[in-house]
């Protein structure tokens, strides 16, 4: 009978640097689905232009309002008569510590914007910033 020497055969590597390559491109592929899935839920709204446009960062509240007068406070759709409510509402559960960005279409009556940024101040929103694209090199 042939006993087997251990020590010459060959063991089988667990190969770490392959499966830390695989779980990183899983959790990127997830973060980024997951951040489309998010900007799905709001309004669809073209937003004017300004070549002063600076990015805004801290904690803030998104009120959209579209074309058609609909208004989304955060992630759900109000009417404008629950607006000034809602406000008052999110400003008391936050401490007064945000930021209102205004997401107002382009194409909406000027007095409509104003309408809601006079509910909004009355509300009590001391920081209201209105959401624009940045234009272009050309205009």
């Amino acid at each position: 009978m042939k006993l087997r020497n251990l020590r010459n055969e060959s063991q089988p590597k667990l190969m770490i640097i392959p499966m830390i390559d695989i779980i990183f491109f899983l959790l990127v592929f997830f973060m980024m689905s997951t951040l489309y899935m998010v900007e799905r839920r709001s309004l669809p709204v073209a937003l004017p232009q300004a070549a002063t446009a600076a990015a805004d960062t801290g904690e803030k509240v998104i009120v959209t309002v579209t074309e058609n007068g609909q208004i989304q406070f955060g992630e759900e759709v109000i009417p404008m008569e629950l607006l000034q409510r809602r406000t008052k509402q999110e400003i008391v559960r936050r401490q007064g510590n945000m930021v209102i960005l205004l997401q107002a279409d382009r194409n909406l009556p000027y007095g409509q914007v104003v309408a809601v940024l006079d509910m909004l101040k009355s509300a009590g929103a001391q920081r209201v910033v209105v959401a624009v694209e940045k234009a272009g090199a050309g205009g």
